[in-house]
Order: structure tokens, then C-alpha cells, then sequence
């Protein structure tokens, strides 16, 4: 018995995609994931900078409640961690030590007595400097 081949042969349209074709989707799937990505990046930084306006409310009660106990403001932020010598009314721990850095890792600025009270807590925003527009503006407890 003798094999002969047969060659079958499929239409144009149906032999599959060309190589032009397959970049042009590529292309517009990245464009795609690039806009979207963003997008999401852009909320997280918003969502970290309300988190960190809310923080400094946090820690402003954390201050005043140490101040109600040893009659004044705390001389910087880790005390309302770590006992300091001369706390004698000192009832703390006031707050964690995570609760110090804000959302971004950076320090809180603290000042006591403060510009704008007997104490000011201020967030500086993602670029942790003064100043700043937009997830690098400041925002105080005074605000």
C-alpha cells in the first residue's frame, strides 16, 4: 500500500493571526494596564494622605491625654511611648510606636509649646518636607 501525501490547504482568513496584528493588541493591552495602573496608584497615594490627616488626630488625643496627666505636652512624640524621667503622673503607654510614623514612613513634625497651641503634630504629606500640594501638602492638628 502506497502513502501518498495531501497537502490541506486553509483559506487565508482562517490560518490565523499575523504578526502585525498580535503587536497592535499588545500595544493596546499596555496602553490599557498603564492607564489603569495609574489610576489605582493614584487612589493609594490619596487614601494614604486622609490616613495620615486622620493620624494626626490620633496623635493630638494621644498628646493631650499625656498633658492631662503630667500637666503639660510631651517634650517630642516618643514619649507618649517610652516613660520619660520626668513624667510623674505618666499613665501610658499613650499610643504604639507604629503609630509614630505616618503612612508614608516618615515622622510626624512636633513642636510643644507649639505655634498654634500648647502643641503642633503635623503631617507633611509623601514628600515628608514643608509645603506641598495635592498627597504632598501639610495638614495640622490646628486645621
Amino acid at each position: 500500500m502506497k502513502y501518498t501525501s495531501q497537502r490541506h490547504t486553509l483559506p487565508r482568513a482562517a490560518a490565523g493571526f499575523s504578526l502585525l496584528e498580535m503587536l497592535a493588541v499588545i500595544v493596546l493591552i499596555g496602553i490599557v494596564a498603564g492607564l489603569v495602573v495609574n489610576n489605582v496608584l493614584g487612589n493609594v497615594e490619596r487614601g494614604k494622605w486622609a490616613a495620615g490627616k486622620a493620624q494626626v488626630a490620633k496623635i493630638a488625643m494621644n498628646v493631650e491625654s499625656y498633658a492631662m496627666d503630667n500637666g503639660s505636652p510631651p517634650a517630642k512624640l516618643e514619649d507618649l511611648v517610652t516613660r520619660p524621667g520626668n513624667a510623674s503622673g505618666w499613665k501610658g503607654p499613650y499610643g504604639k510606636e507604629s503609630d509614630l510614623k505616618d503612612p508614608f514612613g516618615k515622622a510626624f513634625g512636633y513642636k510643644s509649646p507649639g505655634e498654634h497651641g500648647d502643641f503642633d503634630v503635623v503631617f507633611y504629606g509623601k514628600d515628608g518636607k514643608q509645603g506641598g500640594e495635592g498627597t504632598s501638602a501639610d495638614h495640622g492638628n490646628w486645621q
